[in-house]
């Protein structure tokens, strides 16, 4: 007769007997990614064009369009890796999570990269990501957030990047839903390291055993080293629901 299959949510003991698996304890906390996760940067072609305007140029669409196609190719902060790093740039790209000139140098050289004619284009381009209008919160990033915080569970945001987050939400008023911010330009570490993860919970005062961490890259999985509960979610386009409402379901089930 073949062996009975094990019971949900059971486990071996060293002796072999069979025994329920132990529950995670309430969450208590949630980390949150913050590009992918709680927003996407603005539509590459009205990146360019605002820009362009700054530097009092006026592009028409189809020229903007084509500049834009050039310079995620050449790579764009919060957008797509790129997709190659001139060996000039090399030491900032390795270092622009953890430095802020690091950060700006990596991407303006990579923007001027791709010859758009425009002086002061590259700089342009680098402050929009610094400025609440260069990023799109997803379309549920708020609810959940409050709804969080109505529920009692501390929030952080634990990001790899090189600039301040928190003059975008102050300008959004999220900036009292969110208890922490864990920078990796601040704290000296990016994920996955589980270092970073464990500072978040340090700051809130949590366990890991009792904090989830949501993102939308292998890098924020790496929290589980750390000992927390992770949930991935897939990264959307501006504008569009990229799934942050499963967060609400998994932290206060129960």
């Amino acid at each position: 007769m073949p062996d009975q299959p094990e019971p949900p949510h059971a486990s071996r003991d060293a002796d072999g007997t069979v025994g329920p698996v132990p529950s995670r304890r309430p969450v208590e906390a949630v980390l949150f990614d913050f590009h992918g996760t709680l927003a996407q940067v603005e539509d590459p072609r009205a990146w360019v064009l605002a820009a362009a305007a700054t530097c009092g140029v006026e592009l028409d669409p189809v020229r903007a369009t084509a500049l834009a196609d050039r310079l995620l190719t050449a790579g764009r902060a919060g957008g797509p890796l790129p997709a190659r790093v001139p060996p000039r740039l090399a030491e900032l790209w390795a270092d622009r999570d953890l430095y802020e000139h690091a950060h700006r140098g990596a991407y303006t050289g990579l923007a001027e990269t791709v010859d758009a004619g425009i002086e002061g284009f590259a700089d342009a381009l680098y402050e929009r990501v610094l400025v609440p209008e260069g990023w799109v919160p997803y379309p549920d990033t708020g609810d959940v957030l409050a709804t969080l915080r109505a529920a009692g569970v501390k929030v952080a945001v634990v990001s790899n990047i090189g600039f301040d987050l928190r003059p975008l939400f102050h300008a959004w008023k999220l900036d009292a839903l969110i208890d922490a911010y864990v920078l990796s330009y601040e704290v000296g570490r990016c994920k996955p390291d589980p270092g970073i993860f464990l500072r978040a919970c340090g700051m809130l005062g949590v366990d890991p055993e009792q904090t989830l961490m949501v993102g939308d890259t292998p890098a924020d999985a790496g929290a589980v080293k750390a000992g927390c509960a992770v949930l991935v979610l897939p990264c959307a386009d501006a504008g569009h629901p990229n799934g942050l409402g499963a967060v609400l379901d998994l932290a206060l089930r129960g």
